[in-house]
């Protein structure tokens, strides 16, 4: 690991920040050095500050700590992302012999000196009682690897030399930051200080000279690991276990059970579904195989700090079935013994103390299973990639821990002290209020309006969105306007077609491989051709029909056998169309290929609810979409309207405009609204005929 501080990109960090303190804008240049290696941080980890003297509003000298934000990620932060406090005044609080966290938060709330949605770090009292300029902090895993262990202190002395302390593990807050402070100045010669479980803190009076120490002593850490195992097997497999054969199918089955097995529902009643993140680098598979696989996922985390978006243990799967039955039954007691696992624990740390809590939910967020590889759960996507992104990391770092001696487990009562501890807690999202949040949604023929207007209210209701059809250019074009739209949203691109099952039956194991599973399935992918039955080619109506019948009888069929593995219900939600109520001449190819699709749909609805699963049918009309986003259908039948009716385009909008009911124009999102409605669980409705169609009363469902 090198050094990448730059002078010459320092300046011009420091120039694109003019109106920024020249100390802070470096602040915020060797944090972002800091947050690009995930050696020393991950996701939030980690924290830095900078202490700054500066005229006030009138125009008074001031002492300012500028503290990273509590949540922050050091990989992208900014002068905007450090929150200021009174330095003068956080300095007093040290001569308190205790200081409650509730007190805590509010003296940082009171002393902010500018105005701040972001919490302050809550090691912001330790940046503040060192009397450096710079203060870094890193949970680097060297530095872990070498703490967690029996003889812990003692490694670090060896591998980083005299110019390191060692202190043992205390809760962030006024007595670890009074202990380092008093630390460094009984031993002012001190350029680094450790915390045991906890990470490493560098410091000096420049930016540059704070994190090189930071580089150098890390580095240190590694090569003395790397000298302790050398020549050493850091693992070695069981010979009773092998890589599981057929691995897509195996994952795209376990992944859909897994889920399934950890949703649950919330203090509100909602059922709270997990987006996954699956990951089989070589180093993860050789673990899942190994002979210490089940002490890597039981021994913990490696600082307390990762157990909020871990958990503490990971659920081992040391044999996967081939039977889908057999499958549910070995997922779904492994989930069960980890949940008993969590009572025992939260019930003897709570009796242990003497207060009751709130038990936050159970599940695991992180699997290994033998020969596949690992599963890491999140309430979204960014919470399953961060989970995985640190279980990846520590599975690691065990395995070199492990090598060199043996790997001292945090206790329990550290563990259970950050994870219920408020402060901590303030970091993580919270179980979203939008509708569809955790679910996974596809959406076929998503290259059209209404595909799109779709996509774009699941979207806004929180779902992620998986988008299919067969002309990808189109459905890139809609992909590329939601990303725009939707920046943080969660977006997948996957074509296939639907008049072909085994398509769609290995789009659905794609979509679980890349997600986890799905919730809702759209049947939206539609053709369209204009002839009278005497001019009706047989290969045309063979055509239509493949793909407005097939096609959705193709989808359902193959998103079955996950409703069935995941066990948590769905919906189905098909774009039938008014023509199933009121058909037009020349059009008999589509009116009779939806109605296929619509009495298909309503069987489904029958066969379906004994698994939990809603089918309902929408019946759109006359949706043109805009300029960006076309309609397909449209663009195919519009130009023969128009020219029958002497109209040009937006005419011929008007024209159906005003032979509905409500003389009203429907619009793409209105079937969206209705998509999200019948999706959200709103009414215990399943086999319904839903019109968005204005008012068409020839077209009203009976």
């Amino acid at each position: 690991m090198e050094s990448t501080y730059s002078e010459i990109e320092a300046e011009k960090f420091v120039k694109h920040y003019p109106d920024v303190a020249r100390a802070l804008a470096l602040r915020a240049y060797t944090s972002r050095l800091i947050g690009a290696d995930p050696n020393l941080v991950l996701h939030g980890g980690g924290n830095t500050s900078v202490k700054v003297r500066q005229s006030n509003i009138l125009g008074e000298e001031q002492e300012v700590l500028f503290v990273k934000g509590s949540g922050v990620d050091l990989v992208d932060i900014g002068p905007d992302d450090f929150v200021a406090l009174d330095l003068v005044f956080l300095k007093k609080l040290r001569t308190l012999e205790s200081l409650e966290d509730e007190e805590m938060a509010s003296q940082m709330q009171i002393h902010k000196l500018h105005i701040s949605p972001l919490n302050p770090s809550v090691e912001a009292l330790l940046h503040a009682f060192l009397p450096h300029r710079y203060v870094d902090h890193t949970h680097a895993d060297s530095v872990l690897v070498l703490t967690n262990q029996t003889e812990g202190p003692n490694l670090i002395h060896k591998a980083l030399g005299p110019g390191v302390a060692v202190l043992p593990y205390t809760m962030s807050g006024l007595p670890l930051a009074k202990a380092v402070a008093t630390q460094y100045e009984n031993h002012r010669e001190l350029e680094a200080i450790v915390i045991v479980n906890h990470g490493i803190f560098t410091f000096a009076e420049d930016a540059e000279t704070s994190y090189e120490r930071m580089i150098n002593f890390v580095n240190r850490a590694r090569a003395f690991i790397a000298h302790k195992i050398e020549g050493k097997p850091h693992i070695t497999p069981r010979a009773d276990i092998q890589f599981v054969q057929e691995a897509e199918s195996g994952v795209a089955r376990f992944v859909q059970t897994m889920r399934g097995a950890c949703a649950h529902r919330g203090s509100d009643g909602r059922l709270r579904r997990f987006i996954v993140e699956f990951r089989n680098t070589q180093d993860l598979l050789e673990a899942s195989v190994s002979n210490i696989a089940q002490t890597l996922c039981a021994s913990g985390v490696l600082t307390p700090d990762h157990v909020i978006r871990t958990k503490n243990k990971i659920a081992y799967v040391d044999t996967l079935p081939k039977n889908n039955t057999d499958i549910l039954k070995r997922i779904n007691q492994v989930v069960e013994d980890f949940v008993k696992d969590y009572h025992r624990y939260f019930r003897e740390q709570v009796r242990a103390r003497g207060f009751d809590l709130q038990e936050l939910d159970p599940y695991p967020r992180i699997f290994i299973v033998a020969g596949l590889g690992m599963f890491a759960l999140g309430f979204s996507r960014k919470e399953a990639k961060v989970a995985a992104d640190i279980a990846e990391k520590t599975i690691c770092a065990k395995i070199k821990a492990n090598a060199m001696g043996q790997y001292l487990p945090i206790t329990d009562s550290h563990i259970f002290d950050m994870e219920y501890w408020p402060l901590q807690q303030k970091k993580l999202s919270q179980f979203s209020s939008l509708l569809l949040q955790g679910q996974i949604a596809l959406i076929t023929g998503a290259g059209g309006a209404i595909g799109y207007g779709i996509a774009d209210r699941l979207l806004a209701a929180g779902a992620a969105v998986v988008l299919s059809d067969i002309d990808e250019s189109r459905a890139e074009k809609v992909c590329s306007f939601l990303k725009e739209r939707y920046r943080n949203g969660e977006i997948e691109l996957i074509p296939f077609d639907v008049t072909d099952y085994q398509s769609a039956a290995s789009a659905v194991d794609e979509i679980s491989r890349r997600l986890g599973g799905v919730d809702i399935i759209v049947p939206n992918a539609g053709i369209a051709h204009v002839a009278k039955i005497e001019d009706l080619e047989p290969d045309k109506l063979d055509q239509v029909i493949a793909v407005n019948f097939k096609g959705t009888f193709n989808t359902i069929k193959a998103a079955i056998p996950v409703f069935k593995q995941q066990g948590t219900g769905g919906h189905i939600i098909v774009i039938s169309s008014k023509n199933v109520f009121d058909p037009g001449a020349a059009f008999g190819a589509y009116s009779a290929s939806k109605a296929g699709s619509h009495q298909i749909s309503k069987i489904a609805a029958l066969e379906l609810a004994e698994l939990g699963v809603r089918v309902n049918m929408i019946n759109p009309d006359a949706v043109f979409g805009d300029g960006e986003i076309s309609s397909k259908l449209w663009d195919l039948v519009g130009p023969d309207r128009m020219k029958s009716r002497g109209l040009d385009f937006e005419g011929l909008k008007e024209y159906y405009r005003n032979r509905n009911l409500l003389q009203t124009q429907v619009l793409a999102e209105h079937v969206g609204n209705v998509v999200v409605f019948f999706a959200s669980d709103q009414t215990p409705t399943t086999g319904a005929s839903f019109p968005v169609d204005g008012g068409i009363a020839p077209a009203f469902p009976r």
